[in-house]
């Protein structure tokens, strides 16, 4: 039998709107990965030879496609276009500004699938190795434990 990938990438295509409503179309690298299993990291592809990087936590999202989910710098929110299609409103906030994007539900919803077969919903300690991350703690400095 075959194992699961411990990762997953999916390209989602988004269209970030400015403060004048105008739209720009761009898209963000969607990446899961076993080994950080509470974290979705999305590169948004906005011009910038690196892109812009944000890490998310996976189940905000996957709260954000039912209803308005998170808090500080980052609020997810299901939303229905002009079109009539069924989209999720992602804000983000930064010390350096703000950004609106649309991004459409379905895609995210099959991106968010795929994590879930690597790693199901609420079995994400499971693939935590405390006694590892205890040993990096205490080599880098970290809090006293």
């Amino acid at each position: 039998m075959d194992a699961l990938p411990a990762s997953v990438t999916h390209a989602l295509p988004l269209r970030l709107i400015d403060g004048s409503g105008a739209a720009l179309n761009l898209t963000a690298e969607l990446r899961y990965d076993a080994s950080d299993p509470y974290a979705v990291d999305a590169v948004f592809h906005t011009g910038e030879p690196r892109g812009v990087r944000w890490v998310f936590a996976r189940e905000l999202l996957s709260e954000g496609l039912f209803r308005p989910s998170g808090e500080g710098d980052v609020h997810v929110s299901p939303l229905v276009d002009e079109n009539g299609r069924a989209i999720v409103l992602i804000e983000l906030r930064s010390p350096d500004g703000e950004a609106v994007l649309h991004a459409p539900a379905d895609g995210l919803a099959q991106f968010l699938q795929s994590t879930y077969a690597i790693v199901a919903p609420g079995g994400e300690s499971d693939y935590i190795d405390l006694d590892l991350l205890v040993d990096e703690l205490r080599r880098s400095g970290g809090p006293a434990l």
